[in-house]
């Protein structure tokens, strides 16, 4: 069983304890036990919702906080630091081959993943090699291995990075392990994470770009 599954059987098991509680505490009739029922069913089914969603609904909240002026991404120097989104996740405005898409920084994933919708605006075709096995939050998944020639935040850019493009990701683009082990250091600070570039001048590092400051 997954942390998630532990979770939720968690959460149903304290609703329906809860629910218990109540009806024991006054006299039960049909219509106040079909009331309690539908009240409880409604938490129940929204807090799934919630879970089984929260990384398309922390992108949701991230975009509309940028919206009210709560600026996530900034840069100082050739060092890139982006706050803690309102969800608790980082997200980092990121350019696959030029165009810019909104990604969940996730250090927990091997792999840089994209979504099919946006494999196609960034021109990224997946290759012919046989599909690979993808964990996620919502189970094993099936995706196909490519690669994008230029991925950078900021002022920070690498090539030819390995990543895969699948249908069941949604609209969820995740930066993963494979992006964060090409930088100098990365890590969290007071809620931010900082970004560092790699010295070394080696093609598949993540260097500064003299052409891109924001």
């Amino acid at each position: 069983m997954t942390d998630d599954r532990l979770v939720q059987l968690l959460f149903l098991l304290g609703a329906l304890m809860l629910a218990l509680k109540a009806l024991s505490s006054q006299r039960i009739t049909i219509r106040g036990l079909l009331r309690t029922v539908v009240l409880w069913g409604i938490v129940g089914v929204t807090m799934l919702i919630v879970m089984n969603h929260r990384q398309e609904l922390g992108g949701l909240l991230a975009k509309a906080s940028e919206k009210l002026g709560y600026e996530q991404q900034t840069v100082q120097g050739e060092t890139v630091r982006i706050k803690m989104s309102p969800d608790g996740h980082f997200w980092a405005r990121v350019k696959i081959n030029g165009v810019e898409r909104r990604m969940l920084v996730d250090s927990g994933a091997t792999v840089t993943a994209i979504s099919a919708e946006t494999a196609e605006a960034v021109g990224v075709k997946p290759s012919l090699a046989p599909p690979v096995m993808i964990e996620t939050a919502n189970g094993t998944v099936q995706a196909m291995p490519a690669r994008a020639e230029d991925v950078s935040i900021g002022p920070l850019s690498t090539q030819d990075l390995p990543l895969v493009v699948g249908d069941s990701f949604g609209d969820l683009d995740v930066l993963g392990m494979n992006f964060l082990s090409r930088l100098k250091s990365w890590r969290v600070e007071s809620r931010t994470l900082i970004l560092e570039p790699a010295k070394r001048r080696d093609e598949r590092v993540l260097l500064p770009r003299s052409d891109d400051r924001s």
